[in-house]
């Protein structure tokens, strides 16, 4: 009877945890993101899929990591070969209102602005002895969109993917915390008191035609990005015809949730302890919230420099809010206005 105990508990989880600590350590990493999504509410939709999914990955001998032969394993196709991301746009796509940026089109400025995050990390990123194409990955999390970091990291830097998908994800959560001291520094209350004046009005057929335009426009500027803007502006098109809401409903609904759960189960699921304990990821980590700061800045000072030279003032706020974390950005720019005014 003894004996059998000791077979059984040999080849539990408990047995192995000991020899191997830095999962246990993951684990805790797991339980903090949850803990922060629940108690903070810091972006639950996206920290709760990968904080169980850095559990999932990290239970010794459960073979539920991704190089282990298994559901996660499968699953996690759909990240390799940068599927997912692709299909998070077509969702964001159709939940996504342009009106506002056709009605007043410099505001594109203040996200253009934005992507100065992107070359400052890959700077740094080459300092600290990375390659270029793993500089382009890490630089990425300055964009501070989640799908479109996943996409370019498969692409250019497999090797750091969890790492660096945990960086953007665990970022865009924590924007509410990064953004607003950033942006009280940068200004002065009397700049976060200007009132702009109410957009213009946009016609249904500027809203139909934006996202065909649109779509040929950049991608013959950009064929490589063809995959991502497609849905992104496909998803916008189904939302704006007016004969496709069944569609664009579902896209933006039960589509992008459920796209939203297997991508976080698998981002976390990834982030296995000999992936993801390594001196790479702390620079990594150092280099994602330096990126998302200085996009942050980007677009605020850029706000107050056009202000220099326009009639019609704006927000410096909404600098903020070019930063492509969405909605969250976006929220926190709206949140910091109205405690101002």
């Amino acid at each position: 009877m003894l004996e059998s105990l000791q077979i059984f508990f040999s080849q539990t989880g408990f047995s192995l945890l000991p020899q191997h600590p830095q999962n246990l350590l993951m684990i805790c990493v797991g339980l903090v993101l949850i803990t922060l999504a629940i108690r903070k509410e810091y972006e639950p939709l996206l920290l709760i899929p990968i904080g169980f999914g850095i559990i999932m990955g990290n239970i010794p001998g459960a073979g539920t990591s991704p190089d282990e032969s298994g559901v996660i394993h499968y699953l996690y196709f759909g990240i390799k070969h940068e599927i997912y991301p692709a299909l998070i746009f077509l969702g964001l796509g159709a939940m996504t209102d342009f009106s506002a940026l056709l009605s007043q089109p410099r505001l594109m400025l203040l996200g253009a602005a934005a992507q100065f995050g992107i070359f400052a990390t890959y700077c740094g990123a080459m300092y600290l002895g990375f390659t270029p194409q793993e500089a382009g990955a890490i630089g990425i999390i300055g964009g501070a969109d989640g799908p479109t970091t996943i996409f370019i990291t498969a692409a250019l830097a497999p090797d750091l993917l969890p790492a660096v998908a945990v960086a953007a994800y665990s970022y865009m959560a924590m924007v509410p915390i990064i953004q607003p001291p950033i942006v009280r520094a940068l200004t002065t209350r009397k700049e976060r008191l200007i009132k702009m004046k109410a957009p213009r009005a946009v016609t249904k057929t500027e809203r139909i035609l934006f996202p065909v335009v649109g779509f040929i426009t950049c991608v013959l500027v950009a064929p490589k990005a063809t995959t991502l803007l497609g849905m992104l502006f496909f998803g916008n098109l189904l939302k704006e015809s007016g004969v496709t809401d069944r569609l664009a409903n579902t896209a933006k609904t039960a589509f992008i949730d459920s796209i939203t759960i297997i991508l976080g189960l698998c981002v976390g699921a990834g982030a296995s302890a000999e992936r993801f304990l390594r001196a790479d990821s702390l620079k990594i980590f150092v280099l994602g919230l330096a990126a998302f700061s200085v996009a942050t800045a980007s677009g605020v000072l850029l706000a107050k420099l056009m202000n220099r030279f326009s009639r019609d003032p704006i927000n410096p706020i909404i600098g903020a809010a070019g930063v492509s974390a969405v909605p969250m950005a976006a929220r926190v720019a709206l949140t910091t206005a109205q405690r101002e005014d």
